[in-house]
């Protein structure tokens, strides 16, 4: 029987981007905003891009957020979060001054960069990600490879044990984590070309 692959529809944006890619790798997804659907998950996707205390708000009201924590904390479904998908994985943003699911340590803060003509925010564009430990989701990868990023708030005070990419941008920031069954990404791996693709034909995989 084939796995069931849920793509999180919270309000949040850039679903299509998503699905392209999965279904460019072949696979089949349902896209969903019913929590009865995230709960027959078999794997789950939390795509997004937007306001961490705003997607907070619209996830409780309409009741996935409950739904989520029974998924992945009870029910340990892989999830693999997106750029705001990885924020809200975290204790807390200052943006919005909302507390996130808290599955991984951490809190989410906005760039301090020391010289913003230089180091424009958002951070924009192609940039490394350095692995800091194995995983499934480093197959196939050569040496510090390339994704495309487009935020301007970053996870700070991560468990090191969780850490699993970090990245460079006048300071180096965590990029990636990963724990357990829980795989969040800052980058955008459906903007990502080859290396995006492997990433989630890895998780795909799992």
């Amino acid at each position: 029987m084939s796995q069931k692959l849920l793509i999180l529809d919270y309000n949040a944006g850039n679903l299509r981007s998503v699905v392209k890619k999965v279904e460019r790798i072949g696979a089949s997804c349902l896209v969903s905003g019913n929590p009865a659907e995230v709960l027959k998950a078999d794997k789950i996707i939390m795509p997004g891009v937007g306001h961490f205390g705003n997607a907070v708000a619209y996830l409780k009201e309409t009741g996935l957020y409950d739904a989520l924590n029974e998924a992945v904390s009870m029910r340990k479904t892989p999830i693999l979060g997106i750029c705001l998908g990885m924020q809200l994985m975290a204790e807390y943003s200052d943006e919005g001054q909302s507390e996130g699911f808290a599955w991984v340590k951490g809190r989410i803060t906005k760039f301090q960069v020391s010289d913003p003509v230089r180091f424009k925010v958002p951070h924009m564009g192609w940039n490394t990600v350095r692995c800091k430990k194995e995983s499934v989701l480093n197959k196939g990868f050569e040496h510090d490879p390339s994704f495309y990023f487009v935020h301007s708030y970053h996870l700070a005070d991560a468990d090191p044990a969780d850490i699993l990419h970090e990245t460079v941008y006048d300071y180096s920031f965590v990029s990636a984590v990963e724990k357990e069954h829980l795989f969040g990404v800052q980058y955008h791996p459906e903007k990502s070309h080859e290396t995006g693709e492997q990433l989630m034909r890895n998780f795909l995989s799992l």
